[in-house]
């Protein structure tokens, strides 16, 4: 089968590398323009570019998928396109001119966590099972008829970038599958029920500001959740603090006001939540170096039983 991938971040480049060990042949590789980066804002180059320019595939990365300008090379070169994380929304020619259409691979059990974001949503909101997705593209978000779905659990303690990569590798061996059932005529696409979706947004900046007034393992998954983006934050005396390392915690006797943090049994940090306790393992200061959670208790000369409070 004659491919066209689509896709652009880390998490495409299990998928384009599995097509190209395949029996398939990948004809070109669109992605996203190139964008600055880091202080310098140097034009960086994407994950799925470098493997294809490595791998000596045409690559295209225009501003707009224009008809008129694209549709010859999809005609003659393309019986499918395979779409993971391209990061633009196809117009309708491009997905319904190849014969076997546009197939995406999405990391959810659809249609469960149709959106941007499922993998960070998934964890944020306790579950404990997901899974990768093949379907058809159609004109809604995450819409299309289902094609293959392979379920993995969520460890009680993975992260989003960890959890990611897994479905980065699942989803590349489910879309190899997919494609050869297709091609050998069968696979029965079958639609979605509606009635069972839930969504998952793009993230913001502001959904990792932490809400103290929350349980300590709703906090915790989303410290796990928003690694490594945005991260979870919260201020103390106006400066910013990051959360990095975080897990629920037996509370100690006394009971304090959500968002004090304490110093505990040599050198614990813990935060009082609505519900529970939260014990910081690792911690960043505005400006400064990440660090241990006791060593910032330390700077702070909090003695045993003492408290502050976090998120003013």
């Amino acid at each position: 089968m004659r491919l066209l991938f689509m896709g652009t971040p880390g998490f495409a480049v299990p998928t384009l590398r599995k097509l190209l060990s395949s029996r398939h042949r990948v004809s070109g590789v669109f992605t996203q323009p190139d964008r600055p980066s880091g202080r310098g804002r140097q034009l960086a180059i994407g994950p799925v570019k470098q493997l294809a320019l490595d791998s000596g595939l045409p690559v295209y990365q225009p501003d707009r998928l224009a008809q008129e300008e694209w549709k010859p090379l999809v005609e003659t070169t393309t019986d499918a396109l395979v779409v993971v994380a391209y990061g633009k929304i196809l117009p309708s020619w491009l997905f319904t001119l190849p014969s076997f259409g546009a197939i995406n691979v999405h990391a959810s059990l659809l249609p469960s966590y149709r959106g941007a974001a499922p993998v960070p949503w998934a964890i944020v909101r306790g579950e404990t099972r997901t899974g990768a997705t093949t379907m058809r593209i159609d004109r809604g978000m995450d819409t299309g008829d289902l094609l293959l779905q392979k379920a993995v659990d969520i460890g009680p303690e993975e992260t989003a970038a960890e959890l990611q990569d897994r479905l980065s590798v699942l989803g590349a061996e489910l879309l190899a599958e997919t494609l050869d059932l297709l091609e050998a005529g069968q696979l029965r696409p079958r639609p979605q029920d509606p009635q069972l979706a839930s969504y998952a947004p793009m993230l913001k900046k502001s959904d990792g500001e932490i809400d103290w007034s929350r349980s300590s393992r709703q906090i915790f998954n989303r410290v796990r959740a928003f690694d490594p983006w945005p991260g979870t934050f919260t201020y103390r005396s106006g400066s910013l603090l990051r959360i990095l390392k975080a897990r629920p915690a037996a509370p100690p006797v006394q009971r304090q006001a959500a968002g004090s943090l304490c110093r505990w049994d040599s050198g614990r940090a813990l935060v009082a939540c609505g519900e529970g306790w939260l014990e910081l393992l690792q911690v960043q200061p505005e400006n400064r170096k990440p660090l241990a959670a006791s060593d910032f208790l330390n700077g702070l000369r909090l003695q045993t039983g003492q408290s502050i409070p976090l998120g003013d």
